[in-house]
């Protein structure tokens, strides 16, 4: 199916809520960057802390590589800063400090293969322990950045090694997703469900609204710089999320 009719079904799927997602279990979100977390389950994190579901987040890479010029922020301060927005952007979620691991890969080289790749796939695997994750939440392997894709196979690789709960559901949140070009072919109609986050909108736009490396001119001594454009930010402002059922046969 093209990129343009699968997302616009995606848009369709039917309405859950946290009970269908997850069983009834914890939950566990993988972001590849800083603020992806926000970006696709912004929402979903602070219905779940309403709801005193326990959770938690693995933060892959370190997010040095938005700003790769900066004489302001080089790699060391822009991790430590990122980080920090990280952590102000869960709390306005309800998400504590202590349930957030941050894993420090390389930005834009965050691996799929290797030594490294089989360490964070086991700190997903012991971060779903901790909270008796009845459910696992990561990147599209379809988003069109290397990261999410690799983030993507992580979780993957961690499923299918069975180093996680027996039973565990796994889905995807599209994030660049909605940037792909329409005639892409990604696979078979989506299955899934949205998630209402109506209640949650005013959190997860606080939320996101922390993470200022990357939503205002914060930096501005790299002309380079990356920042989240209004349109982009536009697309998760909306009433659902969207969570793609990944399916167990998937291969990593």
């Amino acid at each position: 199916m093209r990129a343009s009719e699968f997302l616009a079904q995606a848009d369709r799927l039917p309405v859950g809520d946290l009970h269908a997602l997850t069983g009834g279990g914890g939950l566990v979100v993988v972001a590849p960057h800083p603020d992806d977390e926000s970006l696709g389950c912004g929402g979903l994190i602070a219905e779940a802390a309403a709801r005193g579901l326990p959770m938690r987040l693995v933060v892959l890479s370190d997010g040095v590589g938005s700003h790769p010029n900066s004489r302001r922020y080089p790699p060391e301060r822009l991790r430590c800063l990122r980080e920090a927005e990280t952590l102000a952007a869960v709390a306005r979620l309800g998400l504590a400090p202590g349930h957030v691991r941050f894993l420090r890969l390389p930005d834009r080289f965050v691996p799929s293969e290797g030594p490294a790749a089989e360490a964070a796939a086991e700190s997903i695997a012991e971060a779903a322990r901790d909270c008796r994750a009845g459910a696992l939440f990561v990147t599209w392997a379809h988003d069109p950045h290397c990261d999410h894709q690799a983030a993507a196979r992580l979780a993957l690789r961690a499923l299918r090694a069975r180093r996680i709960l027996p039973g565990l559901r796994a889905y995807a949140y599209p994030v660049w997703g909605w940037a792909l070009a329409p005639d892409i072919e990604v696979g078979p109609p989506p299955r899934g469900l949205r998630l209402d986050i109506a209640a949650h909108r005013e959190a997860k736009q606080a939320a996101i609204a922390e993470h200022r490396s990357q939503v205002t001119d914060l930096i501005d001594d790299d002309p380079e710089g990356f920042r989240l454009e209004p349109a982009m930010l536009a697309r998760f402002a909306g009433r659902h999320e969207i969570f793609l059922a990944i399916p167990p046969e998937t291969e990593p």
